[in-house]
């Protein structure tokens, strides 16, 4: 079963650290990417996909656009590559989605919405490793050349150079994660990286549901959103860590002083504003 309903903070931690096992190793290292919803009726749909209408067709104008305005010291390299992550990391509508290693950070952007604790929140837990196992062999002999789970950028610049190529490879309906740059400390303190689907008109979920054996979705309910959210704050998973600057401070302040009893949403309605997509 894909779905399971926690009904405690401590079955929510044996479920995220589930399968974390490695015989080959003989350490816990799990294979999983995590994905913290406030609302476990969001879907894995990508900032493109947000556009609407015919947001497949704008992807290149938008990369084209973004390219020519940006300052060229944005990126370490003039590569697709690099400006999409760019673009990813600085809110431009493309179709790469958030993702954490740490199942405590996904904890994080379930419960960083206190307008939101009336309702479930939601985990995803996908096996990027079996994720990799169905793309096609020159892909998995990519990652089979360098010893590596996830590409980097210099693996799919290698491998995928051009938007023009990955449009290629949407006939085999392929998903793939990748680690961005560590351009900034967010993603460095986030622990952050990408999934990317080849056919930019498919979600995530549509691929997950014709591989029901890679993933599962953790239901946290409504009523358990505040022990979360408090153990995390004695745990300092906050946004004065997750967003380093002054605006993460102010954000973490705001959400730790607001009353627990709170009726208008409008102290914290800048929370889920600023947070990444991730956490959505």
């Amino acid at each position: 079963m894909n779905e399971v309903r926690v009904s405690s903070f401590d079955e929510l931690q044996k479920e995220l650290f589930a399968d974390s096992w490695n015989d080959e190793i003989g350490r816990f290292r799990s294979r999983f990417a995590f994905r913290g919803l406030s609302d476990t009726r969001y879907t894995l749909k990508t900032t493109l996909m947000r556009l609407g209408g015919k947001y497949a067709d704008l992807e290149r104008h938008l990369m084209r656009n973004f390219k020519k305005y940006a300052h060229r010291s944005a990126v370490e390299s003039d590569a697709f590559w690099n400006w999409m992550s760019v673009a990813q990391h600085y809110g431009l509508p493309t179709r790469l989605l958030d993702w954490t290693y740490s199942p405590l950070i996904a904890m994080h952007f379930a419960t960083a919405n206190i307008c939101k604790f009336d309702l479930d929140g939601a985990i995803w837990a996908v096996n990027y490793v079996k994720t990799h196992q169905l793309l096609p062999k020159p892909l998995r002999d990519k990652l089979g050349e360098e010893g590596a789970n996830v590409f980097t950028i210099e693996m799919l610049n290698e491998a995928i150079p051009h938007l023009h190529d990955l449009q290629t490879l949407s006939r085999d309906n392929a998903a793939l994660f990748l680690e961005p740059p560590s351009m900034e400390d967010r993603i460095v303190n986030q622990f952050a990286f990408f999934s990317v689907m080849s056919d930019p008109q498919r979600t995530l979920c549509e691929f997950l549901r014709e591989h029901p054996a890679i993933w599962r979705k953790i239901i946290i309910p409504a009523e358990l959103k505040w022990e979360i959210r408090d153990k995390l704050d004695q745990s300092n998973i906050t946004e004065r860590v997750l967003f380093p600057g002054l605006d993460g401070l102010s954000l973490w302040l705001k959400r730790h002083y607001s009353p627990r009893c709170i009726e208008e949403c409008e102290l914290v309605q800048g929370v889920e504003a600023q947070i990444p997509r991730h956490g959505t």
